[in-house]
């Protein structure tokens, strides 16, 4: 990479919610794009703040002037973004620009459905099902109130063993760890799907977990390459992978949030070793091509 990458990290709520899963709950996530790379990144991160028209006045205007890579949380149920924020998203994106896009369980994140090249690899409860029907059933039975996908791999602050595919991607990779690959996700007790159609020759899942409630192994993330008119694209399974609850639960959550949490990335440093590690790989991979 020729400059330090300027990344947008954006939530899809509206700024000022009160309670929620707002920008403000990625503030570890922050602090290490900013103090923790090889070459600290320039980083922008804010809520979804639309105008009188329902349009958001930096992801309608996305440009690769001004950002290099956008992580997106998409945390909304459908409302998240407006035709022309999806458009700017779009346009960003054939510039050559670098996205990682991340939701959660059920319908969280379906505004995702309006991104042409992103969409297809995720997969929600009432829009765009998992292509197998086996899997549209629920996983997670703690928490009725949530329905498919809901992959339980754990209590949030707890770390799962991840299931790499082989050949190991330059994602999944730590040259600091015994293994040279990473092990460890943060957990949590309903993921999201994420997927690749039979269609696609230029994207792969490249790492699974395995539910605790099931056993059933499930995608946790997505890489598509780039193209000669795309950037390339992460799909994660879900954005609690990023958040400051499931990397240390003392920094708190949303008062719904009704399943205790566990201890294990706090008592396993390797497992927060695992998942910086892996932060820097999404800096490194997702930089726009000829960096």
């Amino acid at each position: 990479m020729s400059h330090p990458q300027r990344i947008l990290l954006q939530t899809t709520l509206l700024a000022g919610a009160a309670d929620d899963w707002t920008i403000e709950t990625f503030s570890l996530l922050q602090d290490f794009l900013r103090t923790g790379l090889r070459e600290p990144a320039l980083v922008t991160a804010r809520d979804r703040q639309p105008d009188a028209q329902g349009n958001d006045p930096v992801l309608s205007q996305l440009d690769r002037q001004d950002f290099d890579q956008l992580w997106l949380f998409a945390l909304d149920v459908g409302d998240g973004l407006s035709p022309a924020d999806a458009a700017g998203i779009n346009r960003f994106h054939q510039q050559g620009g670098g996205i990682m896009a991340t939701r959660d369980h059920q319908d969280m994140g379906k505004s995702l459905t309006g991104l042409d090249y992103i969409a297809p690899f995720h997969y929600f409860h009432t829009t765009q099902p998992d292509p197998d029907p086996e899997r549209c059933c629920n996983d997670d039975c703690h928490t009725p109130t949530i329905a498919w996908p809901n992959y339980h791999s754990g209590a949030n602050g707890d770390y799962q063993d991840i299931t790499p595919t082989l050949p190991i991607h330059p994602l999944l990779k730590n040259p600091d760890s015994e293994t040279g690959i990473i092990r460890y996700f943060p957990a949590h007790p309903h993921e999201g799907a994420v997927g690749c159609p039979s269609e696609t020759s230029h994207a792969q899942v490249i790492a699974t977990g395995v539910s605790l409630v099931t056993g059933r192994p499930f995608n946790l993330v997505v890489a598509v390459e780039g193209t000669a008119h795309h950037g390339r694209v992460v799909a994660q399974s879900t954005f609690h992978h990023f958040v400051d609850y499931n990397w240390d639960p003392h920094y708190g959550c949303p008062s719904f949030v009704a399943e205790l949490p566990g201890n294990g990335m706090i008592i396993n440093p390797d497992a927060l070793a695992d998942i910086y590690a892996y932060v820097r790989n999404l800096v490194d991979w997702l930089a726009p091509q000829g960096q």
